[in-house]
């Protein structure tokens, strides 16, 4: 009966341990944590190219800042992601930002220079369209931290419809223009009217040619933004002193405490050595005190 009575108890107390632990892991799990960030998190349905309508023109970027555990190896492991799936760099700054610089004298020569610093680097990136979503999902194993994730998709296709309409009509209007000049041609004047319209024409025309060939890269070739920063690193390196030694020479006083410690230690030590051999004393000691009693019974047998 007591047995299973002690059963009884140890399942309930194993069951609560079970519920507790259970509790903490629930509300101590942060939001958006190196183990909790996933591809699923990072991708999204703007970064995949559908084909089902074929009118649509998507120009999609990216933006994301997160935390990485090194940000030199990380910066590393994002290019050679983006060369592998035939993107390139544009744009990486790679920096140190010194938060804080203490100093402590360690002797009368030398200070430590205790420095205090963050590494940031904020990377452009340019990847085909078709390979936006892969590269964000094997960029996404550098992050312990995500701060933000932006992803767009803008429709630019009636933007390119209306680059298209603005080309043929200035190319209808030039050469109705050149005709015109060909026409009159002896009358100076009106004739450099109308090449002075034509050329505005064929500027207009020029400008829409380049804006469609801009937005057809932006539509061939995805922007990734990233901003990417570690944990606060300290880095200590002991300096020499190069004032005047003298100048740092302790005072009476201070050689005087010194000299308590130093003296002090020495006794904590020998203390120390003596307790290590504290069987070996009790041996010392029990051989003593056998000895004495050996000595004084045979003093009384003489007697």
């Amino acid at each position: 009966m007591k047995i299973s009575q002690a059963l009884a108890i140890l399942l309930f107390a194993t069951f609560l341990i079970g519920c507790s632990s259970g509790e903490n892991k629930e509300y101590n799990r942060p939001a958006v944590a190196a183990d909790s960030v996933s591809t699923s998190f990072i991708s999204s349905s703007a970064a995949n190219e559908s084909h089902k309508d074929s009118t649509r023109k998507f120009i999609r970027t990216a933006e994301l800042k997160f935390k990485v555990k090194n940000v030199i190896r990380s910066t590393y492991d994002i290019e050679d992601i983006t060369n592998r799936h035939g993107g390139f760099v544009t744009f990486t700054n790679l920096t140190s930002n010194v938060t804080d610089v203490n100093t402590t004298q360690v002797s009368a020569d030398s200070t430590l220079e205790t420095t205090y610093y963050s590494v940031t680097n904020t990377i452009t990136l340019r990847v085909p369209n078709t390979k936006l979503d892969t590269t964000l999902k094997e960029i996404s194993r550098n992050i312990e931290y995500l701060d933000f994730r932006i992803i767009k998709a803008e429709d630019v296709a009636l933007q390119i419809l209306s680059n298209n309409l603005a080309q043929k009509r200035s190319s209808k209007n030039e050469e109705r223009l050149t005709k015109a000049i060909d026409g009159k041609g002896k009358k100076l004047n009106e004739t450099t009217t109308a090449e002075e319209i034509l050329l505005s024409k064929q500027e207009q025309a020029d400008n829409a040619k380049i804006s469609n060939l801009s937005l057809k890269d932006q539509i061939n070739f995805s922007t990734i933004n990233l901003s990417i920063y570690q944990r606060q690193t300290i880095k200590r390196e002991v300096i020499s002193n190069e004032k005047n030694i003298d100048a740092y020479e302790p005072s009476f006083g201070k050689q005087l405490a010194d000299s308590l410690k130093y003296g002090w230690e020495i006794l904590a030590d020998f203390i120390i050595f003596l307790v290590k051999f504290w069987g070996l004393l009790l041996f010392v000691l029990a051989a003593f005190g056998c000895y004495k009693l050996y000595k004084k019974y045979k003093y009384k047998l003489k007697k």
